[in-house]
């Protein structure tokens, strides 16, 4: 009988609580329903939510991100070594110099045209018909002084091996040709401008010749080579 009596005390307090938490409400003459803001509800413990929340993150669809290019530098190009030449292009131009022209007597007789030019020819004149000069040496006279300068010049005629101009210090004019033959011995010689000569002994055993009918010397070897011809 008590226990019975426990359980409707409890009831009726429970009946209670839940009247001191319902909303009131207005009058019904009032015609309109208004609700207590300012009331709130009250759960029990066992109705109360125990887990937090479920947070949903949502990304609408928008442009798509700007992705950036890297620029790598292309790699330097390897050296290539060729075992073999390569093939011949025949559509390759081929430049060619033109030959240079001379004037048909120096051709012809390289040490005769310089001879006909004594007293008229320069060094610049010499230069722009030989080329640049291979070496130079001071000439000198009797006396051992230095009055002029010999310039050395390859034969473009391919007639003598070299060719030496001299010319005057003070002038400036040539005075002496010296030309030195590839192949020619002293028989040779006689036999194209002939035997009026004065023989004058030379160092090393050479010989001098004087031609006493023409402006010329001649130089030769003790084996009879001819060394060089000077024309003045």
């Amino acid at each position: 009988m008590r226990y019975f009596r426990l359980i409707a005390l409890a009831a009726l307090a429970g009946g209670l609580i839940w009247g001191e938490d319902q909303p009131k409400r207005a009058p019904d003459g009032d015609g309109s329903r208004q609700t207590n803001a300012s009331a709130s509800v009250t759960l029990p413990p066992v109705l109360r939510p125990t887990e937090p929340g479920d947070d949903v993150v949502v990304t609408l669809p928008g442009a798509p991100a700007k992705v950036t290019v890297a620029v790598v530098p292309a790699p330097a190009p390897a050296t290539i070594v060729r075992k073999t030449p390569p093939p011949v292009d025949a559509d390759r131009p081929i430049l060619r110099r033109p030959k240079r022209t001379y004037p048909d007597s120096f051709e012809k007789d390289a040490a005769e045209y310089l001879h006909q030019r004594l007293g008229v020819m320069t060094e610049a004149d010499a230069k722009e018909l030989l080329g640049e000069e291979l070496n130079s040496r001071p000439a000198y006279d009797d006396d051992k002084a230095a009055n002029g300068r010999i310039y050395a010049y390859a034969d473009p005629t391919g007639h003598f091996k070299q060719l030496e101009l001299d010319f005057d210090s003070k002038s400036g004019q040539l005075r002496t040709v010296f030309v030195y033959p590839l192949q020619m011995t002293w028989m040779q010689c006689r036999k194209t401008f002939g035997t009026n000569v004065r023989a004058t002994p030379a160092n090393k055993g050479r010989t001098f010749y004087s031609y006493l009918n023409r402006r010329m010397d001649v130089l030769v070897d003790p084996s009879g080579k001819v060394i060089s011809l000077g024309m003045y």
